[in-house]
């Protein structure tokens, strides 16, 4: 019973803790450590030590390729934006980059590949409608890797 309870608890702290990171981003376009880090070592006790969709190898797997793969698209367009004009923000923060090793974590390798094709898409067609150049990514990445949290948990 306990052990049921400590479950639910954590969950819905790292569903706090995702709610918290949605907002700061949408309202201030940051992503605080302060949510982030929770949120990380939150998944990492829930893959540990309770029966978890994904195994702790394609959690490790999954962080890393998120963490490289966003750092290596930064950079690129951060060296692209810079090379056109010496007084633009770079596109991805290191929040975003955080927040995206941290949703390998959770969701592996094949849910992160899904939940960043539902956060481009839907940050896309947002972007599109409300004519934005920059927009939060963090809500639209979380909204994707709930849904694909929710797919892989049935599915598995």
């Amino acid at each position: 019973m306990i052990f049921y309870i400590f479950f639910i608890a954590l969950l819905a702290f790292a569903a706090y803790c995702a709610i918290q990171i949605s907002l700061n981003d949408f309202r201030h376009r940051l992503i605080p450590d302060k949510y982030l880090f929770p949120l990380m070592l939150t998944g990492l006790l829930l893959i540990c030590f309770f029966p978890f969709p994904v195994s702790l190898s394609d959690a490790v797997l999954g962080a890393t390729f998120g963490y490289v793969m966003t750092t290596i698209i930064g950079i690129i367009f951060d060296y692209k934006l810079r090379n056109k004009n010496q007084n633009t923000t770079p596109p991805i923060g290191m929040g975003d980059i955080k927040l995206i090793g941290v949703g390998g974590l959770w969701l592996g390798t094949m849910g992160l590949s899904i939940s960043l094709i539902i956060a481009c898409i839907s940050g896309a067609i947002w972007a599109h409608n409300k004519k934005q150049k920059y927009i939060p990514f963090a809500p639209f990445f979380l909204l994707g890797g709930f849904l694909s949290f929710i797919t892989i948990t049935i599915l598995l």
